[in-house]
């Protein structure tokens, strides 16, 4: 019995170190600011709109901040080391049918590439590197949409802009990654909206819209209030306030895009200004080039 007693004694002081180590594991992931959507009814409870809701931050193709590279895995990974936040990305189809996560048609601006993306294998693009957004070679690779998706699931939810992938391929890709209830399709006509509606009906949409009335044809098709969200434009404007009331007396989300107007501005009180001014005016989602500068902005509302 002693004998045993001395066998076990190491094996509970290896215990007694490893649980502060588990301790502070669970610890860090209870703060981490990833979120996680099992099912597409959860995403839809993330969106839910009322009237202190707090504000969702979209990052624009991920973040320029840091010097990383937009549309990149390393910029959503470091936007989460510092904020909650979705993404709004880029899917691109290659030569050879990749779906790649890439912004522009052609290579110049992003990469140290030239010419066309679709003019390249997912394999010959590998020899690239992306740009940061002051022209600088990262260590990065244009990622592929199903590496993205793979990284993301537990982390954070992607709004899918529509470049040249058919709306059939995006879907078909979802579906194949188990991705429903974090993939969110930015949707610009009514005809684009039915496709993924008829689709799958429990899904959650990105619509772009300047107009009541067009608002009433998405409720007309019969998505519901409460698997929308509305991309109202690049600045606040006043003639689009009935606009946003309609939006806000069906308890939907708007978001202003800051990446082409206040995120312009020269200076970073200038911009902090103008993304609380967002708040302040109704919109409940800012997506922006800066998503950590919005949250520390936003950090400074008023309650």
């Amino acid at each position: 019995m002693h004998r045993k007693q001395l066998i076990m004694k190491p094996f509970y002081i290896f215990l007694l170190i490893l649980l502060p180590v588990i301790s502070n594991a669970q610890k860090a992931e209870s703060n981490s600011n990833y979120l996680s959507f099992p099912t597409p009814n959860a995403l839809h409870e993330y969106f839910k709109y009322h009237e202190n809701a707090k504000p969702i931050i979209q990052g624009h193709r991920g973040t320029v901040e840091n010097e990383l590279p937009e549309n990149s895995i390393a910029a959503f990974e470091y936007v989460l080391e510092h904020t909650e936040a979705i993404f709004e990305i880029d899917p691109r189809l290659t030569r050879d049918s990749v779906i790649v996560v890439f912004h522009d048609e052609t290579l110049e601006r992003t990469t140290n590439g030239k010419g066309k993306l679709i003019d390249y294998t997912w394999e010959e693009l590998q020899q690239f590197n992306l740009k940061d957004d002051k022209g600088n070679p990262t260590k990065y690779k244009i990622p592929s949409l199903s590496e993205v998706l793979e990284w993301g699931r537990g982390k954070t939810a992607f709004i899918l802009d529509k470049k040249n992938v058919p709306l059939h391929l995006t879907a078909n890709i979802i579906r194949e990654k188990n991705a429903e209830s974090f993939t969110i399709p930015l949707v610009r006509s009514v005809e684009e909206a039915s496709f993924y509606y008829e689709d799958n009906n429990a899904r959650m949409f990105s619509i772009s819209l300047r107009s009541t009335q067009e608002f009433q044809n998405y409720l007309d098709l019969g998505i519901s209030p409460s698997q929308m969200f509305i991309a109202a434009g690049t600045t606040i404007k006043n003639e689009r306030q009935e606009l946003y009331d309609t939006i806000s007396e069906y308890k939907v989300r708007y978001l202003i895009a800051s990446a082409s107007s206040y995120d312009k501005l020269e200076t970073q009180s200038k911009r902090a200004e103008a993304y609380r001014n967002i708040i302040r005016n109704g919109a409940s989602m800012i997506e922006s080039n800066y998503p950590i500068e919005v949250a520390h902005a936003l950090a400074g509302l008023p309650d």
